[in-house]
């Protein structure tokens, strides 16, 4: 699903990337250690961590975006990191729970097999 196709049910307002950037699953996490370990290629990484490690973590893990939670500011450097690195950066005024259980069941309905990429395994 697109970014574009999602910011109507999260809520999201566009603050740098293209809204045709492509999302196969997701990652909550504020632990950007436990992002890097299991986040899966081509997730948007949900989170409150505004700031540029976030960027450097998605970055390294080839996430497409970041979902910011809770209508948290974005620092101008955080902006330049992202554009640098071809990273989708969003805000939600939604919680984080919510934005990944909405998230979830809209690439539940989109996946053949019946679940998202997640990154973990489904045995």
């Amino acid at each position: 699903m697109t970014l574009n196709e999602l910011s109507g049910p999260l809520e999201l307002e566009m603050i740098t990337g293209s809204p045709d950037t492509e999302i196969s699953g997701g990652y909550t996490s504020d632990l950007l250690s436990d992002v890097m370990a299991h986040a899966a290629e081509g997730s948007a990484l949900i989170t409150i961590q505004a700031h540029n490690n976030a960027v450097a973590v998605a970055s390294h893990v080839d996430l497409p975006a970041i979902i910011l939670c809770n209508s948290r500011p974005v620092t101008d450097d955080m902006l330049a990191s992202a554009q640098q690195h071809g990273i989708a950066v969003c805000r939600s005024p939604l919680d984080q729970f919510t934005v990944s259980g909405i998230l979830y069941s809209l690439l539940e309905s989109k996946t053949p097999r019946g679940r998202p990429e997640t990154g973990q395994n489904a045995d």
